[in-house]
């Protein structure tokens, strides 16, 4: 059994990115580990209270099979020009020393006894500022732990900014411009690790239905995760039934969709 840290900005970013993974892992008798940076008090665009989205984060994380939450006790940061006051007793992730969140991170990879860390890629994604200081910090705790696996969630670029056009027509998405997608996520050509996560859609798609408020809320991608929920669990599967990861220094195969047992081999033999 190997225990894989799955390493998040904020609550809902572990279904969304890694859902499908993680339950995968578990199924096959892995520890699966949930850490998120952010609390979730600026969830999508708007306040939300923060212990309501760490319980929807729990419960998320127990449809999938993850054995374990950790909220590393920072605040969002937003998503825009402004970076917001800290709030009383907490620091916005996107202000925080990142060597210190490092530390806190690295602490529970060496108490996990974690062989495996999923973090995001360089461009945290779409460029959130929280999504940045993930990779950042997953890269330094990792390197303090000492033998730990980095893999970088993500997904093609090419097949973002391609999805992104009538996404945005439907008004589904309203934030984001298609000059970021196509700068944002991975080229697919360093992409080195694509998982099919299909058989898992239904358990993936009740781990998203489980965060109440960005799925049911007023917030502006609450149209896009009410659609996610509502299809039917095949067609979710067709939709989110892929999940991506790169890995620094190794080889891509654009053909390759290796099995969970084949992720956490040594890296030399992926």
């Amino acid at each position: 059994m190997v225990t894989v840290v799955a390493f998040h900005a904020h609550p809902d970013d572990e279904v969304l990115l890694t859902g499908g993974t993680l339950a995968r892992l578990a199924a096959e008798g892995h520890r699966a580990v949930v850490v998120v940076a952010c609390c979730g008090g600026l969830g999508q665009g708007r306040n939300a209270d923060p212990e309501t989205r760490l319980a929807e984060l729990r419960a998320g994380a127990a449809r999938l099979g993850v054995a374990r939450v950790v909220h590393l006790g920072y605040a969002d940061s937003g998503h825009g020009p402004l970076l917001y006051p800290d709030p009383p007793g907490q620091v916005r992730f996107a202000r925080a020393d990142p060597d210190e969140a490092a530390r806190k991170l690295a602490g529970i990879l060496r108490e996990e006894q974690a062989g495996l860390l999923l973090s995001y890629d360089p461009q945290g994604a779409y460029g959130h500022r929280d999504h940045v200081q993930v990779h950042r910090v997953g890269a330094r705790a990792a390197e303090l732990a000492g033998n730990v696996r980095v893999l970088e969630a993500t997904a093609p670029r090419e097949l973002i900014a391609w999805l992104f056009v009538p996404v945005r027509a439907l008004g589904l998405v309203l934030r984001h411009d298609l000059a970021a997608m196509r700068a944002g996520f991975t080229p697919r050509a360093a992409i080195t690790h694509r998982v099919d996560v299909r058989r898992f859609a239904a358990q993936k798609q009740a781990a998203l239905a489980a965060h109440w408020t960005p799925v049911y809320g007023k917030g502006r991608s609450g149209r896009l995760f009410r659609l996610l929920v509502r299809l039917p669990a095949p067609l979710f599967g067709l939709v989110a039934g892929r999940e991506w990861f790169a890995e620094a220094g190794a080889a891509s195969d654009a053909t390759a969709t290796p099995k969970i047992g084949d992720i956490l081999q040594p890296a030399a033999a992926a």
